[in-house]
């Protein structure tokens, strides 16, 4: 009995241990998987767009005569020119006579001048490889009110000139070889008489300081009528005692120079200018200076296309 009782145990162990070994063996929970850290980036931040630097402006060399300085229309035009164009413009303002011998020795692209029998001349000569016709005001003889010389109303210049000779009314020449230098002397000619004397006063300057002289002086002199309008805005107390002579008639052109004339001569930018000054955007502009202020057009537009 005890020996069967010790059978059926070692059966039972036998068979615990045969399921034991068949049984699948215990799994571990699989770890979760995770992302794999990124490595640091050694790439710099891209830049943000930026404009590309604009060009260095060109500059142009542009001589002309006080007048077109003094009365303000150079300060008007210009920057609109060197903002469309990326140009600079130096501008040296002479007379008309300087700015021709400047272009004469390639010391300017172009010209902005008041004096046809010069500026013919000068293209003749070949100094001038294009001219264009821009505007045209006139030239008025003025005075002080009490006007020794009795010119107010005369409307002949040539009659003015000459009494103002026969009283020997201070006259200031602005003396200077410039396009108003240019007229007055015409005009003495024309009536044949050469000034001189202690009433003759050869300034040398350009034509605000030439009215500025006059007008402290209570002299007579010859001035284009822009220059004049403008200086009055100032207080320039001189009158106006002659005008609307055929004679006194005061046109502008423009020229390109030769630029065999200096390695430095930019022709480019001088046709360039001319182009934009005679284009009817710019003559309505030229038409429109001051016109609002003072109910008249200081410079009347004269290119006519060919």
């Amino acid at each position: 009995m005890k020996s069967r009782i010790n059978f059926v145990i070692v059966l039972f162990v036998l068979a615990t241990m045969l399921l034991t070994a068949c049984a699948p063996a215990a799994v571990a929970n699989p770890p979760v998987p995770t992302e794999a850290p990124k490595a640091a980036s050694t790439e710099a931040p891209a830049a943000a767009p930026t404009e590309a630097p604009k060009a260095a402006p060109g500059e142009m060399i542009l001589a002309t005569t006080t007048s077109t300085q003094d009365s303000g229309l150079l300060e008007y035009l210009l920057p609109e020119f060197e903002k469309e164009f990326n140009i600079k413009v130096k501008v040296i303002a002479v007379g008309s006579g300087q700015a021709i011998q400047m272009g004469k020795e390639g010391n300017a692209d172009v010209l902005l001048v008041h004096s046809p029998a010069a500026e013919k001349k000068f293209m003749e000569d070949k100094d001038g490889v294009r001219r264009e016709d821009v505007m045209y005001n006139d030239f008025i003889i003025v005075g002080s009110a009490e006007d020794p010389a009795k010119i107010t109303g005369l409307k002949v210049g040539t009659d003015a000139f000459k009494a103002i000779s026969d009283s020997k009314a201070v006259f200031i020449s602005r003396g200077d070889d410039s396009g108003t230098h240019s007229k007055e002397k015409a005009i003495w000619a024309a009536a044949k008489i050469e000034p001189k004397g202690d009433w003759y006063v050869s300034a040398g300057q350009g034509m605000g300081a030439v009215l500025t002289m006059a007008n402290e002086k209570k002299a007579y002199t010859l001035a284009d009528r822009a220059t004049y309008m403008t200086q009055v805005q100032k207080g320039l107390a001189l009158k106006i005692m002659v005008e609307g002579d055929k004679l006194l008639l005061n046109p502008y052109g423009v020229i390109a120079v030769d630029p065999a004339k200096s390695p430095k001569i930019n022709e480019k930018l001088a046709k360039t200018f001319i182009d934009w000054l005679i284009s009817e955007a710019t003559q309505k502009k030229i038409a429109d200076f001051k016109k609002a202020e003072l109910g008249i057009s200081l410079f009347i537009p004269s290119y006519k296309a060919k």
